[in-house]
């Protein structure tokens, strides 16, 4: 942080490229203590939960959310709000960090020249659906911040809900800085939304997790399908919790359609797959 912070404050007379990463909130929660003080654990809301979450989910799916058996652990142990404040303590730790980057850019003489993207690799469950980490698809695992400062561009406080994934975080960057996207490179540049949060986009995000694997993520819906065809369907603009799978109903066989025809052309559905990446992962 203090090297990328010593970058900012030289004088550059080329175009400059600067990758800073943050290790926190990754485990261990380990930060000095006043971050922890800023929670106190009596004051602590855990996330929405209902009992039995798991049972419209299919297989593949619950022993995801089982992996290490994290929730068992934390909850017997009577340790599910100290595990959210120290969470909340490495965030607020990381928000610091980050601040102290923009504040030397504030501070540079590129500050009115300068792009700015700010993203985290994934989300993280804290117990919703019995699940803690990443290691899964479903709504807190796969979604996290996507941040652009684009000097004349964007506008400050500007939101944008438009569902997009980090495969348009390449392309973007080579349309912004004016250099021609490699024919290779797969994934959309988001420019018009930078200029206009609510202009016509109609992809939805796609996310992977193991081998054939996906979820597909519109601005209403997420839609999971499993490697043995396994199904999940929330509908986010009525249980924003994904607490009812829709994917068994029948009068949504056209909408998991709609959106199954996003999934990688890899997809497909094999029940006898054994001995496989896939099956090794999952013992």
């Amino acid at each position: 942080m203090s090297w990328a912070i010593e970058q900012l404050n030289k004088p550059h007379d080329k175009p400059m490229f600067l990758a800073c990463g943050l290790h926190k909130p990754h485990l261990p929660w380990i930060v000095p203590r006043k971050y922890f003080d800023l929670f106190p654990v009596d004051q602590i809301i855990l996330p929405p939960h209902i009992d039995n979450d798991l049972d419209d989910v299919p297989p593949v799916g619950v022993k995801l959310a089982h992996r290490g058996n994290d929730h068992e652990h934390v909850t017997k142990a009577g340790k599910w709000k100290d595990a959210v404040r120290a969470y909340l303590a490495a965030t607020a730790y990381t928000d610091m960090n980050v601040g102290r980057v923009l504040d030397a850019l504030d501070k540079s003489p590129n500050r009115d020249n300068t792009i700015i993207c700010f993203w985290c690799d994934h989300g993280w469950h804290l117990g919703e659906k019995e699940h803690w980490r990443k290691f899964a698809l479903w709504e807190e695992a796969t979604r996290s911040p996507l941040i652009w400062v684009v000097p004349g561009l964007t506008k400050a406080g500007a939101m944008c809900e438009r569902t997009v994934d980090f495969m348009t975080v390449y392309p973007t960057v080579c349309d912004l800085c004016g250099i021609p996207i490699p024919k290779h490179v797969q994934g959309d540049s988001i420019k018009s939304l930078l200029a206009d949060p609510s202009s016509a986009w109609d992809k939805p995000a796609v996310m992977t997790y193991l081998q054939n694997n996906h979820a597909v993520r519109s601005e209403q819906r997420r839609y999971i399908r499993y490697y043995d065809g396994g199904e999940e369907l929330y509908d986010h603009s009525q249980d924003p919790n994904e607490w009812t799978n829709l994917a068994n109903k029948p009068e949504f066989a056209q909408v998991k359609a709609d959106l199954a025809k996003w999934l990688p052309k890899e997809n497909h559905v094999d029940l006898g797959r054994k001995g496989s990446k896939q099956g090794e992962e999952e013992k």
